[in-house]
């Protein structure tokens, strides 16, 4: 049944100034500002060892960095590729960290969900894409209704990449639009335009593509109310199966590109929310149901299914049904989270190459999951993803007594309780709808790191976004 929809954006302007605050996202945790370079590549090849021995399925995401040119409000790991030898060499590589990965894998693993990202994928040529798709068919198993995804941008997708991508086996589609106000588009050099969006769109229906999901931004400079309304009414009206509405990360100190952008044109605070609170409006009275902090999907969709019967999960590539809880990243900057451990390749191309001519990994942090970890890690996942924390659940998995493990974390919760956030549920915590908007705050509660991450005395510069 769909919610009341005052419940999902009438939010005080109090509690958006009280809450507004760096946190973070939990795609993992402990969180990436955590692991340590101490991580090696033996570290690596142990977890891999113990995945091999297990009889689990496995993710696959590849990182494809390549971009024609760069938008200044990009959170991404891209390179502006002038030259086809550049493409050329940095594929050299993945082949051959691919045909490592499958080595220490023992067989041919089971794969369920694979997803190419970027930069822009289909920066590849064809012949390209043939060439990484028969690398990846080498290494794993696909199952028959993996969920296999791409990465698209209308501006330079053509109409026979798409038809080839359906033809290898490929999908699902995610469509970055960001906000088609030319204006704003201008503000972020990207000039894309309604008919090139709505082009790709049409045609990945025609060729079949299962799940289409589209990206949207709040917070971008000179976004207004009424235009980024302007925009959800649009993408509304082309119906994609999911929608992500993100919150535009000012960090110029760790994205010194996003500097071309002027801070004064950026909305902030009550205002910037007001942008996402309009298109939540708009997405649950068009039928879309909220799944998680930032992200939607129609009711037939299996991310709205997962939130309903308690399957959706977490990870790198956002949320998601696969019944695939471990992850091999592949390529530049790529994360993987298999047997127990986080590992993240070198984010620049030359260390990439390097690690892989001298270790043949591109390991260059990582983090092995302690008990206690795993314990707050599913507190944590609990909250993103269901919306709930199930002692009981806790409990039976790790054999404590989690109201009393958790009793420090709890007393911290009182705020949340009396700004109607969080309620009481049996043995349970249940965030609310308007404590949806805040979710990420209550997971910062169980973050047994992030006091010293967040300590203004050792931190100069926030190492996360805002919540709001």
């Amino acid at each position: 049944m769909k919610p009341a929809t005052p419940q999902y954006f009438a939010v005080p302007t109090g509690l958006l100034r009280k809450y507004d605050r760096p946190g973070p996202r939990y795609t993992s945790y402990p969180t990436v500002p955590v692991w340590t370079e101490n991580f090696t590549p033996a570290d690596y090849e142990k977890h891999l060892a113990c995945y091999a021995a297990s009889d689990r399925p496995v993710s696959v995401y590849v990182h494809i960095p390549f971009c024609e040119e760069r938008c200044t409000y990009c959170g991404c790991n891209v390179v502006i590729a002038q030259r086809q030898d550049t493409v050329e060499r940095y594929l050299e590589y993945l082949f051959r960290e691919i045909a490592q990965t499958a080595s220490r894998l023992g067989r041919k693993r089971h794969l369920l969900q694979l997803h190419w990202g970027g930069g822009t994928p289909t920066f590849l040529k064809i012949s390209q894409i043939d060439l990484l798709w028969n690398k990846l068919h080498d290494a794993f198993e696909f199952d028959p209704v993996a969920e296999i995804g791409i990465e698209v941008d209308p501006r330079v997708t053509t109409p026979e990449q798409l038809r080839h991508l359906r033809q290898l086996g490929f999908n699902r589609l995610s469509m970055g639009v960001q906000d088609l106000t030319p204006e704003v588009q201008t503000a972020i050099g990207r000039g894309q335009t309604v008919a090139q969006t709505e082009a790709t769109y049409k045609l990945g229906r025609e060729l079949g593509f299962s799940g289409i999901n589209m990206d949207l931004v709040f917070g971008l400079p000179r976004q207004t109310i009424d235009d980024f309304r302007r925009s959800v009414a649009q993408v509304v009206k082309w119906r994609p199966d999911r929608l992500a509405v993100y919150s535009y990360a000012h960090v110029p100190w760790v994205k010194p590109h996003q500097m071309q952008i002027n801070e004064a044109e950026l909305p902030a605070g009550p205002d910037k929310f007001a942008l996402f609170a309009t298109a939540i409006e708009q997405l649950i009275d068009a039928g879309y149901m909220p799944i998680g902090m930032d992200h939607f999907a129609l009711p037939e969709d299996e991310l709205a299914q997962g939130l309903d019967n308690g399957h959706l999960h977490r990870n790198f590539m956002g949320y998601t049904v696969s019944h695939s809880r471990d992850m091999i990243g592949l390529g530049v900057s790529s994360i993987g989270d298999i047997g127990g451990g986080f590992a993240q390749n070198d984010s620049r191309l030359g260390g990439y190459y390097r690690r892989i001519d001298e270790t043949g990994w591109a390991v260059y942090r990582g983090w092995t999951l302690t008990r206690d970890d795993e314990i707050r890690r599913e507190a944590i996942l609990g909250i993103m993803c269901r919306m709930r924390l199930d002692f009981a659940e806790l409990d039976r998995r790790f054999g404590i007594d989690s109201e009393s493990y958790f009793h420090e974390d709890l007393s911290h919760l009182d705020e949340f309780h009396s700004d109607g956030l969080l309620e009481k549920a049996g043995h349970s915590l249940v965030v609310t709808p308007l404590g949806r908007h805040f979710v990420r705050n209550i997971a910062m509660t169980f973050d047994a790191y992030l006091p010293h991450l967040t300590d203004t005395a050792t931190t100069k510069k926030p190492i996360f976004s805002r919540t709001v």
